[in-house]
């Protein structure tokens, strides 16, 4: 049996980047999730979105984390964006209208594939 590699964690600079890149992949028609959970090592809240960059030398692919750390867990369920004239972000318990709803996943602890990062 194959020993259970860690995915390659990147670090972003803040929720909006986070919010940005998962609002550009379900633009494109694949549905987008953020995964959260508390590190407890950290005693931050994590925030991320898993992707594959595709065929990745000989490798089918190579798994990707982007996330970001908070001191404090969002009040809401989803990130809520409006990309007209100007960017809004907001975090709600429901979807709205208009906007690109993107669901919020509370994990009830870290995985396990998820490596050590900064």
């Amino acid at each position: 049996m194959h020993e259970l590699q860690p995915v390659v964690s990147i670090r972003l600079k803040d929720l909006k980047d986070l919010a940005r890149f998962a609002a550009s992949i379900s633009l494109s028609g694949i549905s987008a999730y953020i995964l959260h959970f508390y590190d407890k090592g950290k005693a931050r809240h994590i925030y991320g979105i898993f992707t594959r960059y595709r065929d990745y030398y000989k490798l089918y692919g190579l798994p990707i984390f982007y996330y970001v750390e908070l001191e404090n867990e969002v009040n809401g369920n989803y990130i809520i964006m409006k990309m007209s004239e100007k960017e809004t972000i907001e975090f709600s318990d429901g979807t709205r209208r208009g906007y690109i709803c993107i669901p919020i996943i509370h994990l009830s602890q870290k995985p396990i594939f998820i490596g050590e990062s900064d």
